[in-house]
Parts: structure tokens; C-alpha cells; sequence
């Protein structure tokens, strides 16, 4: 005869192996929040992924309701991590899903509303409920046009330029001038802004594009300096040292002085070959005022082909010895603290002595964005109204 004991344990132990030979296994929340602390805890070259990979198996067995804990665990590690979160997540939904287990979909809702949880994490949560029901996810990315998250905005403003397009379709010229204005507005990915501007560039309407993403236009300009062979990356040059825009230098072909640049390209660009003999093994500077409202961290975001260094305030915040290879809107991301009032913003752009056509390019493009590429404006130059996106007669 068996004691109630040791039946209790051979119950338990046949429970056990029936779950693991159907493929569960039970996790308590314990164990959860610990697996993923273990996945949390993953570093460079390797470290922690030897415990990882345990607490990975362990969360794949996890039930639906340890979705929501691991979302909220991802952007609090480092994006490997994260990697290994979402693989979690994917892994614990597809077994759910395919078993006919609901997923928590209003818990996941309500995490995606919460604009303050980690972006990664809402974007996942956001597209666990598009697959569950696509019908509700379209709704709510009515209302996601100027989401924090940037990968839910994109979908949502790309949404409305459908809608705007459903608009020129119906012949409804003036629906869709206006959806794609709005649009103009709360767009972040460059690509996007491109689209919009173009249609409504079809449409009759003329649009600012260095205005609505903010480029920096008006600079004060001074060069050339010697950079033959380069040298002209690493030297110190006197602007570097002490600003002075009534200062006379020494400069490459002689005595240089401060001159005014308004930058007029599309693409933003300030370009050092309009003020000065186009030149090769050549450095200059660039100088503006941004004034900002409010002490904050801002980014500062610049595009260039060639070799650069950016100062704010008399602090060094980056540089880059690299010359033609591409340039891109935001290519290099710097982040800055303005103080209240004026703030001076000084860039050292170099070219090279390659002499192919393609070579000939000697600029930069910057602009100063929130950490969504929300372009920010200096009060200087802010109109007391937003300057409309677009102008023109429907």
C-alpha cells in the first residue's frame, strides 16, 4: 500500500511527464520575471547568453499571461536583449494561438495606449493585435498619427496618405490637399516627407521642405583653410579657439573674413563651394545661433560627404574623418545640451583633394531635432504662427 505521500509525487511525476510530452510545462510568474532578468542581463561578447539561453527555454514554456511581463522588460537591457525578448514573445503567442488560446487582448491594448512603455515593446504588442484582429488595430491607428513611437506613427500617417490618395481618386482635390498637409506635419521618416511633398507639389502646392524638417539655413561662414594632405581635419584653427566674427585669419589663399551664407538648397544643405572658390585640400567653418526657449537635450542631426566637427556651446560633440562616401538627412546623430536663450552652434567641414566630378562636393546639412526627429526651431526664427506646410491655389 502506497502512503498518500508517495502517491501525491507519483501523480506528480506522471503529470509532469504527460506536460512535457505535449509540450507544456507550467512557469509561475516568479520564474518568469527571473528568466527575464537572466536575458537582461546579456553583454558584449557573450556575456550572460550562456544563462540566457536557460531562461530562454524557460519563457518559451511561459502561458499567454507572461506576455505582458516580458513586453515590459524590453528597452530596459540593451538591444540584444531585446531580440531575445521578442523571440520570447513570438514564441509563447504562435504556440497560444495555434492551441485556440486567447491572447490578454485588451491587457495588450492597454499596453499599446500607454505611450510611455518602451516603443520596441508597444510596436510588438501592437502587431500581436493586428493578427488577432486586424479590424480593431486599423481603428487605432487613427489615432496613433503622432504616436512617440516612430514606427507606429509611420503606419499611421501612412494610413491617412492613403486616405488622402482614396480622396484624389473620389475627385475630392481639396480632401486630399488637406490630409496630405496634415500629414506634412506629423510625418518623422524623410521618406514619407518626400511623398507627401511631391503629391501636393502635383497638386498646385508649393512646400518648404528646409522649413518643415528644419534645417538650419542662415550661417555666418569663414575659409578656406590649408587641409592639404588632410591636415586640416586634425589642425587648430583660430575659430576653434576663440570666436570672433569681426576676426581677420590667415587663411589658404590669403587673408579670409566672416562672410553671411543663406543656405537655399532643397535638401538643406549649406555648401561651402557657393562663398568660396571651389577648392581641394580645403577646411572652413560654419557658424549660427540657435535659441531655445528652454534649457533641453536636443539632437543635433547632420548630413555630409565630407570630413566635419560640431561644437555647441565651446563643447566638442563629434567629428568624422571620412570624405565621400554618402550623405543622408540625419546621417549622424549628436546629442547636445541647449541651454535657455542663445546657444552658438560652430561646424568645421573639410574636403579633400580627390579630383573625380563626383568628388567636387564640399557641404553639410544640420538640423536640431527631439529624440523623434521633431524638428526644434529657434526662437529667433519661429514665426508666431506655424509656417504652413504648403501654399497654393485649389
Amino acid at each position: 500500500m502506497f502512503t498518500r505521500s508517495v502517491v501525491t509525487i507519483r501523480l506528480s511525476l506522471i503529470f509532469t511527464a504527460a506536460a512535457v510530452c505535449n509540450g507544456l510545462f507550467f512557469v509561475s510568474a516568479a520564474e518568469v520575471e527571473e528568466s527575464v532578468r537572466a536575458i537582461r542581463g546579456i553583454g558584449a561578447e557573450g556575456k550572460g547568453q550562456v544563462e540566457a539561453a536557460k531562461a530562454m527555454q524557460s519563457l518559451r514554456s511561459a502561458d499567454a499571461k507572461s506576455i505582458l511581463t516580458i513586453l515590459m522588460a524590453m528597452g530596459e537591457g540593451n538591444a540584444l536583449a531585446d531580440n531575445w525578448l521578442r523571440a520570447a514573445v513570438e514564441t509563447i503567442a504562435q504556440r497560444e494561438m495555434t492551441k485556440g488560446t486567447r491572447l490578454p487582448m485588451l491587457e495588450l491594448g492597454q499596453f499599446v495606449l500607454e505611450t510611455s512603455n518602451p516603443p520596441r515593446a508597444r510596436r510588438l504588442a501592437f502587431e500581436l493585435i493586428t493578427r488577432v484582429d486586424p479590424v480593431t488595430a486599423d481603428r487605432m491607428l487613427t489615432g496613433m498619427v503622432n504616436d512617440p513611437s516612430t514606427e507606429l506613427r509611420r503606419e499611421a500617417v501612412q494610413k491617412t496618405i492613403q486616405q488622402a490618395e482614396t480622396s484624389l481618386a473620389e475627385s475630392n482635390k481639396v480632401g486630399a490637399v488637406l490630409l496630405f498637409q496634415q500629414m506634412l506635419g506629423l510625418a518623422r521618416d524623410v521618406d514619407q516627407v518626400d511623398s507627401i511633398a511631391k503629391s501636393l507639389r502635383t497638386l498646385g502646392q508649393t512646400v518648404d521642405l528646409p522649413w518643415t524638417l528644419g534645417f538650419l539655413t542662415q550661417w555666418k561662414v569663414v575659409g578656406p583653410f590649408d587641409s592639404t594632405g588632410g591636415k586640416g581635419f586634425a589642425a587648430v584653427y583660430r575659430p576653434e579657439e576663440t570666436l570672433d566674427l569681426g576676426a581677420e585669419y590667415d587663411g589658404k589663399t590669403g587673408k579670409v573674413r566672416w562672410q553671411t551664407l543663406a543656405q537655399t538648397e532643397e535638401d538643406g544643405s549649406a555648401s561651402m563651394n557657393k562663398p568660396f572658390t571651389p577648392l581641394k585640400g580645403a577646411a572652413a567653418f560654419a557658424y549660427t545661433e540657435f535659441n531655445s526657449e528652454h534649457a533641453q537635450t536636443a539632437e543635433l542631426r547632420l548630413g555630409s560627404k565630407n570630413a566635419f566637427k560640431v561644437w555647441l556651446n565651446g563643447k566638442f560633440l563629434f567629428g568624422q574623418e571620412e570624405y565621400h562616401r554618402n550623405k543622408a538627412i540625419d546621417q549622424y546623430r549628436m546629442a547636445g545640451q541647449f541651454q535657455a536663450g542663445r546657444n552658438i552652434i560652430l561646424v568645421k567641414v573639410c574636403q579633400n583633394e580627390q579630383t573625380e566630378d563626383w568628388a567636387t562636393e564640399w557641404d553639410f546639412q544640420l538640423r536640431v531635432c527631439d529624440s523623434l526627429g521633431t524638428p526644434l526651431r529657434s526662437s529667433a526664427l519661429a514665426k508666431a504662427v506655424i509656417a504652413p506646410a504648403s501654399g497654393g491655389k485649389l
